[in-house]
């Protein structure tokens, strides 16, 4: 068997493994539960009283009995920290509006929902939940074009340790830090969230497994400052294990961040995620793969995927790259992992900046699969180009200048571009350059591709170096 034939083998049994995830469905239990209205626990709902307390009532009586916390419409309820318990149903009703409130005092964790060891924990609804995102920032800067947040200010969820959960229907928005991050979860199930929050606050997360497995994130709708759907292994002072056997599909994201990335936290190892039938409106980067740190990024598959990805003001991480896999140390003493066994199938978009499988000679990205990928490169914003972002790292540079490529390839091994292609919009600046380039690679193949020079003058078509 030659190289060729190996690696046709290999992406193929990537691809039968990780475009049918073993995600075990949890079902929305339908079963009549007795109900705890928040109301007759002393809650208000004038959203001036603080109404956590009483809330907390409800879910504490519910959590003995297994029983349904209902949050009815036509109320606002101030709260702080709400801590959520096994076995409950929390339901905000259609109509219903949940505030959390601007003082510390308030909260436990830093969070407004929170949840350790929970199982069986049903967060449901169709009201919504209002992070107040702009009065927890300082000021909003007109040059870099986003807000400063104040010293402190709490994230919307953090679910922990949680054990077949469900989160469904229901809408939060104007976060003021990360959104929905469950850590350390098994058995998930996220479906037909609605996100609001604002595209120039920053680290307004929308949804964020970190150290999950067996989960499956559908019907999403998002918008956020941040990434939309993000993929994490953050240090911890305890082992969660490693995020796996992640399906993310049928979301609509929009965000000034990544649509769907994994990293950049990646101290544990990623494996075996989905990415499929999902619409990026808008992005600085589409498709994100970025390891900083010692985990093994592998198993990974982009499937059915449009995308809009565009520059934004410099303080923003990204700078509209159209695919994004990098390995790149964090700092000189970071071990690097690895970012190997990657399909991208079926996606197309559009992009101001390159598409880019950029390992480094610290960490060879390997075995990568490029089939039926289509994007135009334009450029459209006001932003300055000609650069790539390389951050975090105090290794490499951090913003680097340079030409860019349709497609830019460097320290990787067994790539493969299939059926692809490329093509130029009418504003073309002299460094968009080769349609394909190759550096410090090997084991590159093409077969089918479509794309030329963006400056025939300069730069040659494709280029190995």
């Amino acid at each position: 068997m030659n190289r060729r034939e190996a690696i046709k083998k290999t992406v193929g049994v990537i691809a039968l493994t990780a475009l049918s995830p073993a995600v075990t469905p949890l079902i929305f239990s339908s079963k009549s539960k007795k109900e705890f209205n928040v109301l007759k626990f002393g809650a208000r709902g004038d959203g001036k009283t603080l109404d956590s307390p009483a809330i907390q009532k409800a879910i504490d009586n519910a959590h003995a009995s297994g029983g349904k916390v209902i949050v009815p419409e036509g109320y606002k309820f101030l709260i702080g920290t709400i801590e959520l318990k096994s076995g409950i149903e929390f339901f905000i009703d259609q109509g219903a509006e949940l505030i959390i409130s601007t003082e510390q005092s308030h909260y436990k964790n830093s969070t407004a929902f929170y949840a350790d060891g929970a199982e069986e924990l049903i967060i449901s609804g169709y009201g919504n939940i209002n992070g107040r995102a702009v009065e927890f920032m300082s000021h909003y800067e007109e040059a870099n074009e986003w807000w400063i947040p104040k010293e402190w200010r709490p994230k919307m969820f953090i679910l922990k340790s949680c054990r077949n959960l469900t989160t469904k229907e229901f809408t939060f928005g104007n976060a003021p830090e990360w959104g929905l991050h469950m850590l350390g979860c098994e058995n998930v199930l996220v479906d037909g969230i609605k996100i609001r929050n604002l595209l120039n606050v920053p680290n307004c997360d929308g949804i964020d497994p970190d150290h999950c497995r067996n989960v499956e994130i559908k019907n999403c709708d998002i918008v956020c400052g941040d990434d939309a759907i993000v993929i994490k292994a953050t240090k911890q002072e305890i082992d969660y294990g490693p995020s796996s056997n992640i399906y993310v599909h049928d979301c609509v994201l929009e965000t000034q961040d990544s649509g769907v990335k994994i990293g950049t936290e990646t101290t544990s190892d990623i494996n075996k995620i989905t990415f499929e039938n999902c619409k990026i409106k808008s992005s600085c980067r589409g498709l994100n793969i970025q390891l900083r740190d010692n985990g093994v990024v592998s198993d990974i598959v982009f499937s059915n995927i449009e995308f809009v990805s565009k520059y934004h003001s410099d303080p923003w991480w990204g700078r509209g790259e159209a695919i994004s896999f990098t390995a790149i140390p964090r700092n000189k003493d970071t071990k690097c992992g690895k970012i190997k066994n990657v399909i991208v199938k079926n996606v197309s978009g559009k992009a101001e900046n390159s598409i880019r499988i950029n390992g480094t000679k610290e960490s060879i990205i390997e075995n990568v699969l490029l089939e039926n990928v289509s994007v135009e490169f334009n450029r459209w914003t006001k932003y300055k180009g000609g650069l790539f972002d390389n951050r975090p790292t105090t290794v490499y540079e951090p913003i680097e200048y340079c030409d860019n490529p349709g497609i830019s390839i460097r320290y990787a091994k067994d790539i493969m571009i299939v059926n692809s292609s490329i093509n130029w919009g009418n504003n073309i600046p002299e460094y968009f350059s080769n349609a394909i380039k190759v550096e410090n690679s090997q084991g590159v193949k093409i077969k089918s591709f479509t794309g030329k020079s963006a400056n025939p003058n300069l730069y040659e078509d494709i280029v190995f170096l």
